[in-house]
């Protein structure tokens, strides 16, 4: 907690596009956010959830086979659901100002 996931998030859908507010979805789940050019980008914080089957019946999978962008904080409550083909970012607190930011590809 406390790492940047979704400061990150919200720097990468500033790029994007996006004309929503972007904040955490801590409570609702998922958010959707919509970008200028009307595409649609899903927000995702399984912190709280206490299941895969959870996760499932909110229709994850729906969503990750959208063709829509899929951003997840808390990604390892869901492991059998995750996509084969996806990037898992991976953030490390160094101090308070000072982070490390790890990309690895999944195919």
């Amino acid at each position: 907690m406390g790492a940047g996931k979704t400061t990150l998030i919200k720097a990468v859908c500033a790029v994007l596009g996006v004309i929503d507010n972007v904040s955490s979805p801590t409570f609702s789940i998922v958010n959707e956010y919509l970008t200028s050019k009307g595409a649609s980008i899903y927000h995702f914080d399984f912190y709280r959830i206490k299941s895969e089957k959870e996760a499932y019946n909110i229709g994850v999978e729906e969503y990750f086979e959208s063709g829509n962008l899929c951003f997840l904080e808390w990604a390892s409550q869901i492991p059998s659901l995750l996509p084969t083909n996806h990037i898992e970012i991976n953030i490390s607190v160094l101090t308070d100002n000072q982070r490390v930011i790890k990309l690895t590809n999944h195919e």
